[in-house]
């Protein structure tokens, strides 16, 4: 799929019904996430407050990718207003299982770190489950270096599993 087959913007409170649709059916496409199907448990109204607060901090940003209206992805930046921590955020990324494989994902990352770089972020951490080769192999790419593990970070269905902690200095 080209680029220009999906749009990427910043989410809007408006979108905050399909955000927490597509959260909750992604959550049940694979054990990669941090939530499953049906976990996100937001009112709409506080969906939509949570995107105003995001709006409103000067080192975050969450994004949204859409295909013919509909939402593809989602990634946030979020960062501090913290002195000492200022100058770092966590990036997070979500992609809809059909959109694997199409450059949505590497294009949401990349539109992430740009808008780091613009808002004086200095380092963007991340947490992956360590087994996920696809993605650790998107965030090497990008330059991301793994920088530790963070052993039995998971818990889905009662067994455990490791996250690998990564970072980027920008």
């Amino acid at each position: 799929m080209a680029e220009s087959e999906w749009t990427i913007a910043r989410a809007d409170p408006e979108d905050a019904e399909d955000i927490l649709r597509f959260l909750n059916r992604v959550g049940g496409e694979s054990d990669n996430l941090l939530f499953g199907a049906d976990e996100m448990r937001l009112t709409v109204e506080q969906e939509r407050e949570w995107i105003r607060s995001q709006g409103s901090l000067p080192h975050s940003v969450t994004l949204t990718a859409k295909r013919n209206g509909e939402i593809v992805a989602i990634g946030s930046l979020a960062g501090s207003n913290r002195e000492r921590i200022a100058h770092r955020a966590e990036i997070s990324l979500v992609v809809s299982r059909d959109c694997w494989g199409q450059g949505i994902g590497r294009s949401m990352m990349e539109a992430l770190i740009r808008f780091g770089r613009e808002n004086a972020i200095e380092a963007i951490d991340l947490k992956v489950r360590s087994d996920n080769r696809r993605a650790i192999r998107l965030y090497e790419s990008l330059g991301f270096k793994a920088c530790g593990t963070y052993e039995r970070f998971f818990k889905i269905a009662g067994g455990y599993y490791d996250a690998l902690l990564m970072n980027l200095s920008l």
